[in-house]
């Protein structure tokens, strides 16, 4: 899909909302809309004509926005949001949509004295709404994203840098580096290596604990191709796994599988936390499953659906999502297995798994 497509598609949702145009400031929005992906932009999306966008930025960008977004009138002004409001008042817009969501309260301030008798009517959300769906040039992408991840996790496996002894700052770094050499432009986020009962942190910042024999390490990492995010937890153990591992991570799994095959367009978000929360909860570790099932990805690494107890609104076929159940018991350790999925076009097709590295559970030689 073309970046005039996507504009196309969102002035279909102007003219239902009743708004004349729309100022999007929110970056990743701009990027999504024009192929831009300056730090300083702004871009003003008119509902009777696509020939009227304006994108503006400041002189760095110059060249590259000629570069990225050559279908565009390009104007350069720092004060991007502000000049933009000016022309849309100049434009004869009655009803200016903003992202309501991103603008603060000054920013706001300065949008209004700039649109002068324009009316500012929020629009949180419009945008991101279409990016839920993804167009077959943003799943390639995160196939890309996806196959970086998967390398260099093999890569770090196969050559024994999961072992006793090292420190799970030392996994993370190599595990960074194996991405980008396997063609990632960056990280998703700061790798997550946590060993031991540091796997019983979801969330866990790597530190100079070292790995040790019968410890879990939970490893939560993604690679960035082109702006498009991957995620991906996996959990091993080193050496042989007692009893009480080999139960939680099975538990986990099969919540996991549960939560994959829940993913169908048109089931509520909350239904699909669901269907894996209850083999946790009818296990008895209720308690040790603490956050949502899972998340939308995309240009952003968590973005529309949210997938949790209390998430509204059904999945969307083409919604590239997670699926991330974990049992974490404190002082003990963690588990978590996540993958990246594109949810299928009917209820009939499986949705196609993005993250391919094995999920049975790995115990690594000593």
């Amino acid at each position: 899909m073309t970046h005039s497509q996507r504009r196309a598609d969102l002035r279909d949702r102007l003219g239902a909302a009743g708004l004349d145009a729309m100022l999007v400031t929110d970056l990743v929005n701009v990027r999504y809309l024009s192929g831009f992906s300056g730090s300083n932009a702004a871009l003003l999306v008119f509902a009777d004509d696509d020939a009227r966008t304006v994108l503006a930025t400041d002189g760095r960008y110059r060249l590259q926005a000629a570069r990225q977004a050559p279908d565009l009138t390009v104007v350069i002004e720092r004060a991007c949001g502000r000049h933009l409001a000016g022309l849309a008042a100049a434009g004869g817009v009655g009803r200016l949509g903003f992202e309501s969501h991103v603008v603060t309260v000054d920013g706001y301030d300065e949008l209004a004295r700039a649109a002068g008798s324009v009316q500012l009517v929020r629009a949180s959300g419009l945008v991101e709404g279409l990016r839920e769906v993804k167009d077959a040039g943003e799943v390639a992408l995160l196939r890309l994203a996806c196959e970086a991840a998967d390398a260099a996790l093999a890569g770090l496996v196969g050559r024994g840098g999961l072992r006793a002894g090292r420190t799970e700052r030392q996994v993370s770094r190599d595990l960074e580096s194996l991405m980008l050499d396997h063609g990632a432009d960056g990280i998703s986020f700061e790798t997550i290596v946590a060993t031991g009962a540091n796997s019983a942190v979801p969330h866990h910042r790597p530190t100079e604990a070292m790995l040790a024999t019968g410890d879990f390490v939970k490893i939560d990492f993604g690679a960035v191709v082109a702006g498009y995010h991957s995620d991906m937890t996996r959990t091993f153990v080193l050496g042989r796994a007692a009893d009480w591992q080999r139960e939680i991570y099975e538990l986990v799994a099969l919540a996991q599988r549960r939560g994959r095959e829940a993913l169908t367009p048109g089931v509520a978000c909350s239904e699909v936390d669901a269907a894996a929360r209850k083999v946790i909860a009818d296990a008895g570790y209720g308690d040790c499953f603490t956050h949502g099932l899972g998340h939308g990805v995309g240009l952003q690494i968590h973005e529309a659906p949210a997938i949790g107890a209390t998430s509204a609104g059904t999945l969307l076929a083409g919604s590239a999502v997670t699926v991330e159940p974990g049992v974490y018991l404190p002082d003990r350790g963690g588990v978590r297995i996540e993958d990246t999925l594109v949810v299928g076009g009917d209820p009939t097709r499986t949705p196609e798994l993005l993250t391919r590295f094995p999920k049975e559970l790995a115990i690594l030689e000593e």
